[in-house]
């Protein structure tokens, strides 16, 4: 592997373990900062906050790179990386945290850059392949992430920030050294409609067929958020889970999912077809997390992580059905609009669960994988709702 993606590689892995770095502290930190018992909604805004930044500054920093060069703007991203996670190590007020995750998300932006940055000096013949590395890397961190935060913040909170300021430092020196730009600047204005991440929203809903497709992506989304939400709150609330149970079972849950999504969706989808490939995985998560609601034993939580991981391949399955929606000279148009909906349920549903489990935190703290249950038993219908048509009858975005 050649030095640059080495570099870029070692990006979207610090990317991923930022997002998951903080989830198993989370509670101890905002509680020690607040003085606030139930810090559920905090943890929901804090989330939120994150994916928001992430969603306006994705397209910014994309164009900017086009116009300025990726080697500049993935430097400026990942200094301020190291620099955010010095703030977060001793921020002392609620706003100050909340201005550093902010910070956080703007940075790890910077994937839109990365992923310009291997289109570059990737041939078309490699790209297909880099790009599986570049999703296995993202797998990787958010494996490695909870784990670390877990772990060191067992020692101290804001131990897992000052580890993590360390090692973006040093990816910036690799890539200061090791990173030449891919590609000549344009001197081209930068077109500020194109930034605007609301703009793809607006074709499917001129499109009524497309319409279903992008509501089941935002719903699948959707359960997804409720892990990083509320995973450590739970594991606290129902198992007296310490910092390094949390991480570990956020990093077994990952390892499951990453392997899942790896080697499962393709043999699945040959056996049984996209939409029942998608059926079952839905049935799988939601008989993991009926079991989650009521176990009593924190044992039960890693040995249901077999049902997580065949419940894995429901999302691939759903992405290669929904392909079939356009013809292929408006995949991009399309892939854009989905990007898009994962990218609102990434901001709306952290709150969202957030408040559903500071609702339910004192009655029954595992009554909150069950309101996931429910968005699961609405998406059954949708999908085998959708009808396709053919390529040639499919509307113009």
């Amino acid at each position: 592997m050649n030095k640059p993606l080495i570099v870029i590689f070692t990006t979207i892995v610090l990317d991923a373990v930022g997002i998951g770095l903080i989830f198993p502290i989370l509670p101890s930190l905002l509680q020690s900062v607040t003085h606030a018992e139930n810090v559920a909604l905090y943890i929901g805004i804090m989330t939120a906050l994150y994916a928001v930044m992430q969603f306006i500054f994705a397209p910014v920093l994309g164009s900017l790179s086009d116009r300025l060069g990726r080697r500049p703007v993935l430097l400026i991203s990942l200094a301020g990386a190291a620099v955010n996670y010095l703030v977060l190590a001793f921020a002392p007020h609620l706003w100050m945290l909340l201005l550093g995750r902010a910070i956080a998300g703007l940075t790890s932006a910077n994937i839109s850059v990365a992923t310009a940055y291997i289109t570059d000096i990737s041939s078309e013949d490699k790209r297909a392949r880099r790009f599986g590395l570049f999703n296995a890397m993202f797998g990787i961190g958010f494996i490695i992430g909870p784990v670390l935060g877990g772990v060191l913040g067992d020692y101290w909170l804001r131990l897992p920030f000052i580890a993590a300021a360390a090692v973006n430092a040093c990816n910036l020196l690799l890539a200061i050294f090791m990173l030449p730009e891919s590609r000549t600047p344009t001197r081209e204005k930068i077109n500020l409609a194109a930034l605007n991440p609301l703009r793809p929203l607006r074709w499917v809903f001129s499109e009524k067929s497309l319409l279903p497709v992008a509501i089941i992506f935002f719903m699948f989304s959707a359960t997804g958020e409720v892990y990083g939400t509320c995973w450590a709150l739970w594991g606290s609330d129902t198992f007296q889970w310490n910092g390094r149970w949390i991480g570990l079972s956020l990093g077994a849950f990952g390892v499951c999912q990453t392997l899942a999504q790896a080697f499962l969706p393709g043999p699945a989808v040959k056996l049984l077809g996209e939409r029942a490939a998608i059926l079952t995985g839905v049935a799988s998560t939601c008989i993991a997390l009926i079991v989650m609601a009521f176990a009593t034993e924190s044992w039960i939580i890693f040995a249901i992580m077999p049902l997580f991981a065949l419940g894995g391949i429901g999302a691939p399955a759903l992405q290669s059905l929904a392909t079939r929606q356009v013809d292929e000279s408006r995949q991009g148009q399309f892939q854009g609009v989905l990007a898009s909906a994962v990218s609102l349920a990434s901001i709306l549903c952290p709150l969202a669960f957030a408040s559903i489990y500071f609702t339910v935190r004192e009655q029954w703290p595992g009554a909150i994988w069950l309101s996931v249950v429910v968005v699961y038993a609405v998406i059954v219908p949708l999908v085998l709702g959708l009808r396709f048509k053919k390529p040639a009858e499919v509307p113009t975005l």
